[in-house]
């Protein structure tokens, strides 16, 4: 890394509030310090085309990093149902169709699993973490975590599926344990740190110095 280029913080590319703050906690642990996209003046969303998560998560980072002159990480995630054949997957923000909240698209999963056993309610989520420098150059960690989709919601934490995504090493959903518990096994905390490692290491280091310098601590 050259030290005396200009410091600058890493863009968190997302403008869902729950997806933001786990990311941005995430990435502040790993020691760098971050921006959110309405921080950067940018209000438009990115539309996702892609038909897998690193192509959803790798052109959602390289857009607004391009936007932005920004080094930014963006992620895309879903839950797979094994009883579904994998869906809702990668349309899992959206599943259930327009106009639906996070509690209503949990419901809509509830009602396609209705009256399948335990034994057959196999989920996992997954997440793609994809760190992108202006000049389009990106890297992506992804992430899983097995768990099973639970017979109703239970807890009030997280966001997204958390409250049905039942974690059996817990004995409890992802929305009834505490966020640092959560991120320790979480599909995005394991991404993530797969990301934080590759910058800290060498080849991480060239890889932000070539965008400018991005350096753990850095203010906005």
């Amino acid at each position: 890394m050259n030290p005396e280029a200009a410091a600058a913080p890493l863009l968190i590319a997302t403008f869902n509030p729950g997806k933001a703050r786990e990311l941005a906690a995430l990435v502040e642990a790993a020691g760098y310090a971050t921006r959110a996209l309405a921080d950067a003046a940018i209000r438009e969303p990115y539309e996702e085309t892609g038909t897998t998560y690193e192509e959803n998560g790798g052109g959602k980072a390289r857009h607004y990093a391009r936007l932005s002159g920004l080094v930014t990480i963006a992620d895309d995630s879903g839950i797979e149902v094994d009883a579904l054949h994998g869906e809702p997957g990668v349309h899992s923000a959206r599943y259930g169709g327009p106009g639906l909240d996070d509690a209503g698209r949990a419901r809509r999963l509830l009602e396609a699993l209705h009256g399948v056993p335990d034994e057959r309610r196999t989920a996992r989520y997954v997440a793609v973490a994809v760190v992108a420098r202006p000049d389009g150059v990106s890297r992506s960690f992804r992430g899983v975590c097995e768990g099973r989709i639970a017979t109703a919601p239970r807890g009030a934490g997280g966001f997204g599926y958390d409250p049905i995504f039942l974690y059996p090493p817990f004995g409890a959903t992802f929305a009834e344990v505490e966020a640092g518990k959560k991120h320790a096994v979480s599909h995005r905390g394991l991404a993530i740190r797969a990301l934080a490692a590759f910058m800290a290491g060498d080849e991480g280091r060239r890889f932000l110095a070539a965008a400018g310098g991005t350096k753990p601590g850095s203010a906005p």
